[in-house]
């Protein structure tokens, strides 16, 4: 497949990335901020938010799987690996490339809360997709507001490929 367009360039995500770190940083003064990265798709967006926050911040990962194919949701929650860090009683903020059908994130979210006994769950996402929003979701930083469209990039994939455009793209069939 082929790029067919640029939805969103390197510079529109950076700005938009600057802005959302030192809205982060405001919200959180005098906290124990944990972000956690889901993987794979949010590590490209989570170095460059957790560089644009100017807190003293914890960071680690969490790998969940509920894509069937390629582009479906499975609607099931299979945990991959889990956060290393105490969480108890931390703020916590999923760092996440896309929220989409709600699913995987509804499902982190009570993960923490219950689990891992957060003092807080907030959800900073690249991309805020309300297309196939099947499960109520509070996205509480939103990079982007995006329709509809398959899109890659910037750490978003088709197959495990296009990762590492610096752009987010909608692909040729």
């Amino acid at each position: 497949m082929d790029i067919a367009a640029t939805v969103l360039d390197r510079k529109e995500i950076a700005d938009r990335v600057e802005a959302l770190g030192e809205q982060i940083t405001r919200d959180y003064q005098g906290k124990k901020l944990v972000l956690i990265c889901v993987l794979n798709g949010a590590f490209i967006f989570l170095a460059d938010v957790a560089r644009a926050i100017n807190l003293d911040i914890e960071i680690d990962f969490i790998r969940v799987a509920s894509y069937g194919n390629e582009t479906e949701s499975s609607g099931s929650i299979i945990l991959r690996k889990e956060p290393d860090i105490d969480l108890a009683g931390k703020d916590i903020l999923l760092v996440e490339d896309i929220v989409d059908s709600g699913i995987t994130i509804a499902w982190l979210h009570e993960y923490f809360t219950i689990k891992h006994q957060a003092a807080s769950v907030k959800i900073c996402a690249l991309i805020n997709k309300y297309e196939r929003r099947i499960v109520p979701v509070q996205v509480d930083y939103a990079g982007f507001q995006i329709d509809k469209g398959f899109i890659v990039g910037y750490g978003l994939d088709y197959a495990q490929k296009y990762r590492n455009l610096p752009d987010i793209c909608t692909l040729a069939k």
